[in-house]
């Protein structure tokens, strides 16, 4: 019997990352190049189309067969697979990706913003597996995020949904590249532990560090016990507690899954972060909610996307519920 096995594609400004992937989430095969987006969409699709028919290749080795091509992309993309607006990758808006690639391989094809992938990594090989509802939030230089209600990927009217890094924490904070103003985003990602370790050193006139700082050199510094590396994150989990607060008295999720480089440091968010929970929860609802990690790491979002096309091959108008 010849084996079905799916391609995965997580694009970003920077790598585009393939796999090979089969039924049970094993990655049998992968590859990397760079995206290059800045030289126009012509030479970003040459690439794309390159690694597609390098990885496919792999699977003659395999005796399997591709039975299809999932493909994650930072931004808004609708339920058509057209991207909408993608702040890292503009060259691509309004473009459909989805029939690009149906049209240039063959091959059954769908595209979807990458936080949504990494939901359904998470959901179906991850640390998700059991649940009916529950939002992936992933903490790196942004916030991206992924939802999903009674065991399907919500994307709403549009295909939109699950902005979560946009919901409003600050009614008058800071300016965010979407528009908007005090959007979580801004309160809780990488930028955003650094911002507030920095502004604290200020106000308390203590020294600050004469070479830049990133996350995880302030992760290491809370660790040890500095007082002001510890506040940063609690900073950062009190915004997000806020906000998801609010998100699980809507909708009474099961949990929040973490992931992203930020997320490694859960356990220094999480004391102000359940804090606010505890305060603005129904303590009904508060009693069936979790925190918990995502266990997939980089591959969460390559494995989604292959996840899209194994088991069945759906129509892209079924990828929402």
């Amino acid at each position: 019997m010849i084996e079905p096995l799916a391609i995965g594609i997580d694009i970003g400004g920077t790598n585009l990352r393939f796999a090979l992937v089969d039924a049970s989430g094993r990655i049998r095969h992968r590859i990397r190049t760079v995206s290059q987006i800045g030289q126009g969409r012509d030479a970003f699709c040459r690439r794309l189309l390159d690694g597609i028919t390098e990885i496919k290749a792999a699977s003659d080795d395999c005796c399997a067969t591709v039975i299809g091509v999932g493909a994650g992309v930072p931004g808004l993309v609708d339920k058509e697979g057209v991207i909408r607006s993608s702040v890292n990758m503009r060259p691509l808006d309004g473009f459909n990706l989805s029939a690009y690639l149906e049209q240039q391989t063959g091959l059954p094809s769908a595209c979807c913003n990458d936080a949504t992938l990494i939901a359904r990594g998470e959901h179906v090989f991850g640390a998700a597996r059991g649940l009916d509802s529950f939002i992936v939030i992933t903490i790196g230089t942004g916030l991206g995020s992924g939802l999903v209600l009674n065991r399907q990927l919500w994307g709403g009217a549009g295909g939109f949904a699950a902005e979560f890094g946009h919901v409003t924490v600050e009614p008058e904070g800071l300016p965010c590249p979407c528009g908007n103003r005090g959007c979580l985003e801004q309160y809780v990602s990488a930028g955003a532990v650094v911002r507030f370790l920095l502004n604290r050193l200020n106000r308390e006139q203590l020294d600050t560090p004469s070479s830049p700082m990133d996350a995880r050199q302030i992760a290491l510094l809370a660790r040890q016990g500095h007082v002001s590396a510890l506040a940063a994150f609690a900073d950062a989990g009190r915004y997000l507690g806020i906000a998801l607060a609010s998100l699980t008295n809507t909708l009474n999720l099961q949990a929040a899954v973490l992931c992203g480089g930020v997320s490694a440091s859960l356990d220094l968010m999480q004391p102000a972060l359940q804090h606010e929970i505890a305060t603005r929860c129904f303590p009904q609802i508060a009693a069936d909610f979790s925190i918990i990690s995502g266990t997939l790491g980089d591959d969460a979002g390559i494995l989604g996307a292959a996840a899209m096309m194994l088991g069945q091959v759906p129509n892209r108008g079924e990828l929402y519920g």
